[in-house]
């Protein structure tokens, strides 16, 4: 063969497996990119079709071995319609059509006799072997379609973080309703596009669109760090507590406190994502946990506390002569029972029995403006933590620049300051992780349906108290569950376990008066575990629990420990505390 003819058998095969590439390329696009949308195509070949069939992105939950759970997805059925006018003998075919599906005979019949109307539907969401049944009838005038919608198989399952489908305000366009239906709307949507096209000429066409598809990279699913099971594990433990304490509300939260992975995330009262519309009281909708403020009483302690610690003005050791109660600016607070514990009280006291008191005296050693700077520009209290759900709120702190030293006081024991929960349990973290920021969040990856995926990225951690603050905050918070909480009858032996209760009072409206309400509370407990190297951090509330509740350790300290010990079993974590030769555990 000459040189001349090897010469062009190359340019030859070159053009050949040029065009094998984009070949397979444009297959691969038509297949599996868009292989759902062509299956919809074919199916239009036997059923008539309503335009522009709705579709979304498909929202996943994550097991703990990594496998996929479907959260929300698109369903698929049928709208079985009637023309009257060509309908022979409409007591027949209600007979019929009735055998099939569930038809009401009255509704049915007043439909029938509406013979100007050309349209009228008499079923929805049918499925589809009764679809087909009914089209096998044959009825003159009767005419089935093919539809699609939103679905959570879930049905109640993490309602207020998925949020759900709706109609927007222009009441003409489907669009993400709360949650993160309507966070991440823009890459959920899909396009409303005529996808009807011979597939062999499709297949040569629009070549740059198939190897460069910008629109794709707005189109997504999405990949939770909600853990299903541990999600349905918390939801229950809350309707738990309300069915016992009768609460207005109550909430929880469950959190890798070092990565801000959010495990699990609910709220009691819900609703059904699949009958939304049924719901009475649409405030129902909104996340309180990102949404609403409250004050969070005793909880915030441990971060007084750690601001002592780490700043080197007290010690768990450090005394004081606790009087029960104090006087600034001709305002008196007390200790949650009125009396004094006297001199000698330790820092360790002071977190065992929960002293109002103690969180003061830390304060008058820090200083106001140094606790003030802890708690928001170190802690964040206040600050929006970037979570990925729609409307996050700032926390209310305009009493951290007052002038009045009662208002640094009463802050120090979760009074007269509001916060979020998450950046509550955001701001909790930092004790148990080494003195670290995270950034909390629900969605894992994002994957876009052009084939790119997106991982998760948290902002840039920063240290916020030294790392042996962090491990000195966490033995004060371990000896309070060993032997304070419950008298230590709670503790879980062969784990070590860092929490905190808080009970703070409910303010009153200022069209009621002000000030705080005598018979209502909030219960707020949290705690962090194995703790130290903790995989969880578990915050819990209820709003105005009754049934004679008093505390916060009364109300929630049994849902969580039961929490705990469910999370340490389900995830197999090993024990952190060793035995000794007679068999008891011994703290790390």
């Amino acid at each position: 063969m000459s040189p001349q003819s090897r010469s062009r058998l190359r340019i030859l095969s070159g053009f050949i497996i040029f065009f094998s590439i984009i070949f397979i390329a444009r297959l691969y696009y038509l297949q599996v990119i868009h292989g759902k949308e062509f299956r919809a195509e074919a199916e239009k070949q036997y059923v008539s079709t309503i335009p522009n069939l709705f579709d979304r992105g498909t929202v996943y939950f994550k097991q703990k071995d990594d496998r996929l759970v479907t959260g929300a997805t698109i369903n698929s059925g049928y709208v079985v319609s009637i023309t009257p006018k060509l309908l022979t003998d409409k007591e027949a075919s209600y007979k019929a059509i009735a055998a099939i599906i569930d038809v009401a005979h009255d509704a049915f019949i007043e439909k029938a006799n509406k013979n100007d109307d050309p349209y009228e539907e008499i079923a929805k969401r049918v499925p589809e072997e009764k679809a087909n049944a009914l089209m096998e009838l044959g009825i003159p005038g009767v005419k089935i379609f093919r539809e699609t919608w939103r679905y959570y198989p879930g049905g109640q399952l993490a309602a207020q973080v998925l949020g759900f489908v709706g109609f927007g305000n222009q009441g003409n366009e489907l669009i993400g309703r709360y949650g993160l239906e309507s966070y991440y709307n823009d890459i959920l949507a899909r396009r409303a596009d005529d996808l009807y096209i011979n597939f062999f000429a499709e297949l040569f066409t629009n070549l740059s669109d198939t190897l460069f598809d910008s629109d794709k990279e707005q189109e997504a699913d999405l990949v939770l760090t909600i853990e299903p099971t541990v999600q349905g594990y918390l939801e229950k433990e809350l309707q738990n507590v309300m069915d016992e304490w009768h609460s207005d509300q109550s909430g929880g939260i469950i959190m890798d406190p070092k990565t801000g992975a959010i495990y699990a995330m609910a709220v009691s009262p819900s609703f059904d994502l699949n009958e939304y519309n049924k719901v009475k009281d649409g405030t129902i909708f909104a996340d309180p946990l990102v949404q609403d403020v409250y004050e969070m009483g005793s909880i915030v302690k441990p971060l007084t506390m750690a601001a002592g610690l780490d700043a080197g003005v007290v010690t768990a050791n450090t005394t004081y002569d606790d009087l029960g109660r104090m006087t600034m600016d001709k305002k008196t607070f007390s200790n949650y029972d009125g009396r004094g514990r006297g001199p000698g009280t330790t820092m360790q006291d002071v977190l065992n029995q929960s002293l109002n008191t103690g969180v003061a005296f830390v304060v008058s050693k820090l200083g106001n403006e140094r606790f003030a700077d802890y708690l928001q520009n170190k802690f964040h209290l206040g600050d929006e933590t970037g979570i990925d759900l729609p409307g996050e709120r700032q926390g209310l702190m305009t009493n951290l620049t007052s002038k009045r030293n009662i208002e640094y006081a009463t802050a120090s024991f979760g009074q007269g300051i509001a916060l979020t929960p998450i950046n509550m349990v955001t701001a909790l973290s930092v004790l148990g992780n080494g003195g670290v920021t995270i950034t909390p969040h629900v969605v894992d990856e994002i994957r876009y349906t052009n084939g790119k995926v997106k991982k998760f990225t948290p902002n840039p951690p920063e240290q916020v108290i030294k790392p042996e603050t962090s491990e000195e905050i966490t033995r004060m918070l371990v000896t309070v569950v060993d032997k304070a909480l419950l008298g230590g009858t709670v503790r879980i032996p062969e784990y070590s376990i860092a929490a905190k209760t808080g009970t703070a009072q409910i303010a009153r409206p200022r069209e009621l008066g002000g000030g705080y309400y005598d018979d209502r509370y909030m219960h707020t407990f949290f705690g962090y575990f194995p703790a130290y190297d903790p995989k969880f951090i578990v915050f819990l509330y209820t709003y105005n629990p009754r049934n004679n509740a008093t505390f916060a350790s009364h109300t929630l300290t049994m849902p969580f420990i039961r929490t705990a010990k469910f999370l340490l079993h389900y995830y197999s974590i090993t024990p952190d505390r060793v035995k000794d030769v007679l068999g008891k555990p011994v703290a790390p």
